[in-house]
């Protein structure tokens, strides 16, 4: 095992005078002081099973740097594959051996392997260095909630369940293949499935979708049941590939179980179920319903965000549900209280999250100003000295729209394209450090 090795500049790394060039050139001088950080990676690495094997073997270093580019330029695989083998300054940045580059395999198996732990660990060494050098004091910070979407298509009923008689035929024609397994005995039902959804889409007469909604939840149980009795009928069936489909089929069959009772519950019987209670997707199970601001609903998760006066993101938290802002005020305060050390001296915040309870509670814990977007029936000298530094703390709250709107749109946070809620944390935290990171080097270059 190699992972833990640094690998040390040479003459021959030469990045290209343009912005991006000088930039990759300034977030690599601050990596090369992180070598705590490595060893993380590497630790994630090991974690998961990824060996380092060969001459030509992909250190830690080099996942977290490969990690970062992809995540910067907003790349795939493919795509980040052929820019290191294509760019020198790239190439210099990664410290790739010369005359090698790695495969998009090779990336998508290691870079995937790093914890949000991790992601969050190496953001706050950042804001360390930020702090260190004057460039961010946390003592004026804001907060603002956004959504992340999640990989996924607009559920609906018929949609799940369709989805549902799709994945039990992939696991049944699978089981099929599976050593020393019996003939199974099922019926292929995804045409059915399919033109019964399409029907649905199209269908305008109450009766008829009810009609249509029973032939398709009657195909999904009759796959379903169809997929226990394979199960059953290869629980003797030994072997890796075995295991991992069991495993597969212990994981979907519960949710498609959850996708047919709520489907009978809402449109068979009219029941109103609610949000919490929902499956949305049966790829991303985590994926919340999140309704926000009276806009368009969307599905994915909830953050908060805290930024300071740089624009460094100093800290995100992806919610479980649709928590009310207010709610999340003062744990968000917490937070940066446990991670600075100390209050911040003034706080502004949108006016989601307003209350006197979570203004006097601000108060208590140190914090002189308290600026919320909008006043709520509190009054401007309880929350802050003078109209003056109200009128400067919305402003400054102001700001932090300009940086979500960036931290979404060139940094792939508006919607995660990992599978899976571990990945998504680490994702948006692998957003939150690529764009500290740029924002940091153009600070130091400033």
């Amino acid at each position: 095992m190699r992972q833990e090795r640094t690998i040390q500049a040479t003459i021959f790394e030469v990045f290209a005078q343009h912005e991006i060039g000088c930039e990759l050139k300034a977030m690599s001088q601050w990596l090369d002081g992180q070598l705590a950080l490595v060893s993380r990676v590497a630790g994630d690495l090991c974690r998961q099973g990824v060996r380092e094997t060969g001459r030509r073997g992909l250190p830690a270093e080099s996942v977290l740097r490969c990690a970062l580019l992809k995540q910067q330029r907003q790349l795939s695989y493919e795509e980040l594959a052929f820019h290191l083998e294509d760019s020198a300054s790239f190439r210099a940045f990664a410290r790739l051996p010369l005359g090698w580059s790695p495969k998009k395999s090779v990336l998508h198996q290691t870079i995937g392997a790093i914890r949000g732990e991790t992601w969050e660990a190496i953001n706050q060494a950042l804001l360390a260095s930020a702090k260190q050098d004057k460039l961010e004091s946390g003592a004026r910070v804001r907060l603002d909630s956004t959504v992340s979407a999640a990989l996924m298509h607009e559920p609906s009923d018929s949609t799940l369940l369709w989805d549902a008689v799709r994945v039990i035929t992939r696991l049944i024609r699978r089981a099929g293949r599976l050593p020393g397994a019996p003939a199974l005995q099922w019926r292929d039902r995804r045409r059915l499935a399919k033109k019964r959804a399409r029907a649905i889409d199209y269908s305008r007469a109450k009766a008829k979708k009810r009609q249509l909604y029973r032939e398709l939840i009657a195909a999904a149980q009759a796959s379903r049941a169809e997929l226990q009795a394979a199960a059953e009928g290869l629980a003797e069936v030994t072997g890796t590939t075995a295991e991992r489909w069991r495993i597969e089929v212990d994981h979907y069959l519960p949710l498609i179980a959850r996708v047919i009772t709520q489907s009978e519950r809402r449109v068979l019987q009219g029941e109103l179920v609610p949000a919490s209670e929902k499956l949305v997707s049966l790829f991303e199970p985590h994926a919340d319903i999140i309704v926000k601001g009276g806009r368009q609903v969307q599905y994915g998760h909830k953050l908060n965000l805290v930024t300071g006066k740089s624009g460094l993101i100093l800290d995100v938290v992806v919610e479980a549900g649709n928590p009310a802002d207010a709610e999340r005020f003062l744990p968000m305060l917490d937070r940066h209280i446990a991670r600075a050390g100390t209050p911040p001296r003034q706080t502004a915040a949108d006016g989601g999250y307003a209350s006197r309870a979570n203004l006097a509670a601000a108060k208590t814990r140190g914090v002189a100003d308290v600026a919320f977007h909008k006043k709520c029936g509190i009054a401007v000298t309880d929350m802050v000295k003078s109209s003056s530094v109200y009128r400067r703390l919305r402003n400054f709250r102001a700001g932090i729209e300009a940086g979500i709107s960036c931290f979404k749109r060139v940094y792939g946070a508006a919607r995660c394209t990992w599978r899976g809620l571990d990945h998504f944390k680490a994702y948006i935290w692998s957003a939150a450090v690529a764009h500290n990171l740029v924002l940091f080097a153009r600070l130091k270059l400033a």
